[in-house]
């Protein structure tokens, strides 16, 4: 079994009010989360919901065909689609990721994705010391 790391970020760090978050989202409010962003024909469009020394939350809406080439991060990134399907690689490995999945983006690997149909995604990213 694979050991599981894991840090807690305090409550007071965690502020969707901070001056860096102009996104209008009411906190202590449900929120339809994909319907925050819409599609743009041969576009990928994307909006910051939250970004602080803790780390980033960024919604995106890919139209068919449009992806992220490789690239890597210094930090874990975890991402949730929201809507349709996208092919994802990570250090090498392709596979599919649908509506409903989430998927770890390990620090320091190489990864990509490609959008196999319309799909939003919600991406949060860990900053950690």
């Amino acid at each position: 079994m694979e050991k599981v790391l894991s840090n807690i970020i305090p409550e007071s760090k965690m502020n969707f009010n901070h001056p860096k978050n102009q996104t209008g989202l009411k906190s202590a409010e449900a929120i339809d989360i994909a319907e925050l962003l819409s599609y743009q024909d041969g576009a990928i469009v994307s909006k910051t919901l939250n970004n602080t020394n803790c780390g980033t939350i960024t919604l995106f809406a890919f139209d068919q065909g449009q992806g992220l080439s490789e690239h890597t991060s210094p930090f874990n990134a975890f991402v949730q689609i929201l809507d349709g399907n996208a092919e994802i690689t990570v250090s090498g490995r392709r596979f599919r990721a649908n509506e409903g999945q989430i998927v770890i983006l390990p620090a320091n690997q190489p990864h990509a994705l490609n959008a196999l149909s319309k799909f939003k995604m919600l991406l949060i990213m860990i900053r950690s010391e």
